[in-house]
């Protein structure tokens, strides 16, 4: 049975120009021939993934959303740099091919990548997979596992040293997602004031030693192995790695983490099977990470409420699009509703904190 994420027929007013992409990937990558066929995968929210066929030859192509973007999202450069310096000691980044700046091509800066093939957990598993519980459990282990593995790169060693400022990470954070928040808020959407004032209140020092941080790890950003799905290939979306703290990195993972004893609102809402028998709690993950990097984690409420807010500021700028007319995609219609839930859940987390 076919488990593999598939792609789909283009949205409506997302479609490619196929002769010059065609054109433009023959002339920069070897050894593609024959015809040209493209097709897109239909999940996700932030920058547009296609499936592009050339011959026997499968490749993805990563560009931009179309409509308002924030200022610093969706950096095309950023993401295919990262990549290359990292699939040689990370193997499960994807090989970046090419990318450009040309706007002739498609008006705007994308790259090209091979395909890594496989298994992508999305809110219920694919027909034909099941986990035991003490398969889910192994599975959670190794999402946690992976992600402190990168934590683990030396990114000086891999020329990465430039690639963000880790001193002031965490005042940054809180204060340019605020000031994103207030900018994507419409007038049906939360304040959130509260949590952004808890936050800045309450934000501790960069932790001692900073890292390579994905920013958006989660199950349907990594691949399973066709024929052990316990086993991760890959790991997907890194247009919003960087460098620094890594706690923050494990709390916005966190803010996606939906668990069986959750508030019913926000188990609604959630786009992953974390809340399958036998999955990790949040807190068995947070436990999990500090026993592997050997400290002791006391405030990882913040970490946490800091996950929830960064994860509605990304639903808000989406919402924004559509609010606004710039998208006509309709799965953006209801996240606003998703707003209002993660600040429910965000205050949760502060009046259950003894910080």
């Amino acid at each position: 049975m076919e488990l593999t994420d598939k792609p789909t027929n283009i949205r409506q007013g997302e479609e490619l120009d196929l002769k010059v992409v065609e054109a433009f990937l023959k002339d920069n990558i070897p050894g593609l021939s024959g015809g040209i066929l493209v097709e897109q995968f239909p999940s996700g929210y932030s920058n547009l993934t296609y499936l592009i066929r050339v011959g026997d030859k499968e490749l993805v192509l990563r560009r931009p959303p179309f409509g308002r973007k924030a200022k610093t999202a969706h950096d095309m450069g950023r993401e295919y740099r990262i990549l290359k310096a990292l699939n040689p000691v990370f193997p499960y980044c994807p090989k970046p091919l090419v990318y450009t700046e040309d706007a002739s091509v498609m008006g705007c800066p994308f790259y090209v990548m091979e395909r890594i093939k496989g298994i992508i957990l999305r809110r219920s598993l694919p027909v034909g997979l099941e986990f035991t519980p003490d398969q889910m459990r192994s599975l959670c282990e190794c999402l946690l596992d992976v992600h402190y593995e990168l934590h683990s790169v030396d990114y000086k060693a891999i020329g990465l040293e430039g690639f963000g400022k880790p001193v002031g990470y965490v005042r940054r954070q809180v204060e340019g997602w605020s000031e994103r928040y207030r900018a994507a808020r419409t007038p049906d959407a939360p304040t959130f004031e509260r949590v952004m004032q808890w936050l800045h209140d309450k934000m501790p020092l960069d932790f001692s030693k900073p890292a390579i941080i994905h920013n958006d790890f989660k199950f349907d950003n990594v691949v399973l192995d066709p024929d052990d799905p316990l086993k991760i290939v890959g790991v997907l979306d890194w247009e919003m790695a960087t460098l620094g703290d890594p706690l923050m990195d494990l709390g916005s993972s966190l803010g996606y983490w939906v668990q069986s004893d959750d508030p019913p609102n926000f188990q609604a809402i959630g786009m992953q099977p974390t809340n399958l028998p036998g999955a990790f709690t949040r807190e068995e993950l947070v436990k999990r990470y500090a026993e592997k990097a050997g400290i002791r984690i006391d405030n990882f409420e913040f970490y946490l409420c800091f996950g929830l807010f960064r994860l509605a500021v990304i639903v808000q700028q989406i919402y924004y699009r559509f609010y606004h007319g710039q998208t006509k995609d309709e799965r953006f219609k209801a996240l606003v509703v998703v707003s209002h839930i993660l600040e429910e859940q965000a205050t949760r987390t502060i009046e259950q904190s003894d910080l």
